[in-house]
């Protein structure tokens, strides 16, 4: 092989635009909570070509922004609109329940540009808007209570123009409680959606819940967390505000329970996940203090920043 043959074996192949833009997509989509900003513009600066990165941007921050949940404020200061797949209109047209209005979404800028009415055909019916409304009441207090910051938001989905008994119905409900801290170098979101679904000729109503939490700590370090958990219950079809009542009285008791086998299994970090981590006498013949984990900035930084242990 001559040694022009050598120097052209060696030399990267340059990847191709699609390429490109799949990775810098995945980049943006998989960015922690609160940090695609920051991701994005480091993806900008390493692929210095502007055409790439709008395009990647275009695509990937409508899902990020709907898969987060994330909230923002209506443009007049009325209230916030909560960005979901259940409060979509349009790829840029997003409903807030509460207020009957429909936000313009600048969904690269995470902002809203504009409010209109909601249209009829876009709100449920009376009939199903006194079950949501009395749903989002309860829900309400019960996120104001557990989730510092924490937002939410109630949609009718399937059956929404249904006017009377005798027809099934489904609402959403949607939580999001996030804690973004970079400073501290840790940021995460709580994130949950449950499907209550009316079923009327059996008198009773399904709840399935989605739980998901996600933190990045990147203190001289990079450690995420990415837990899940599903469920379901049921409860009896009554009135809308005993409905409402024993609904969220389900919710807050599979989230607790959630959350308590969270915390219990990181107060058990320094006996279990840590240990399986690291060999009992490493190169160096020194042993690992089990017996005082704590002391290190890992374990203490985040249990301080989750409020764990307090």
């Amino acid at each position: 092989m001559s040694d022009d043959d050598e120097e052209t074996s060696t030399e990267p192949e340059e990847l191709s635009h699609k390429q490109k833009l799949e990775i810098a997509k995945w980049f943006l989509i998989n960015s922690p909570p609160g940090e695609i900003q920051y991701v994005a513009k480091d993806v900008k600066a390493v692929l210095k070509d502007e055409n790439v990165y709008e395009a990647a941007a275009a695509e990937a921050f409508p899902l990020y922004n709907k898969s987060h949940m994330i909230c923002l404020q209506l443009p007049d200061r009325s209230g916030d609109v909560m960005v979901t797949s259940f409060s979509e209109i349009t790829e840029d047209e997003y409903l807030d329940p509460r207020t009957a209005q429909v936000a313009v979404v600048n969904h690269v800028k995470q902002a809203c540009t504009e409010v209109r009415p909601a249209s009829d055909e876009e709100l449920p019916s009376a009939y199903v808007e006194e079950y949501r409304c009395a749903v989002d009441a309860e829900i309400s207090k019960y996120v104001g209570e557990a989730y510092p910051k924490g937002v939410c938001s109630v949609y009718s989905t399937k059956g929404k123009h249904v006017e009377e008994p005798g027809s099934n119905f489904e609402l959403v409900v949607v939580i999001l409680a996030s804690r973004h801290s970079p400073q501290n170098f840790c940021n995460g979101s709580w994130r949950s959606i449950w499907n209550v679904v009316f079923e009327d000729e059996l008198q009773i109503v399904e709840l399935r819940g989605r739980m998901e939490v996600g933190a990045h700590y990147f203190e001289e370090g990079n450690v995420q967390l990415d837990a899940k958990h599903e469920c379901k219950d049921s409860t009896a079809f009554q009135s809308p505000d005993d409905c409402a009542a024993s609904v969220v009285n389900i919710i807050r008791h599979h989230e607790t329970e959630y959350l308590n086998s969270l915390q219990t299994s990181y107060l058990n970090l320094p006996d279990t996940t840590f240990k399986d981590l690291r060999r009992k006498l490493p190169v160096t013949r020194t042993l690992f203090p089990w017996h005082n984990t704590m002391q290190f900035s890992l374990t203490r930084d985040i249990s301080k920043e989750l409020g764990i242990g307090k």
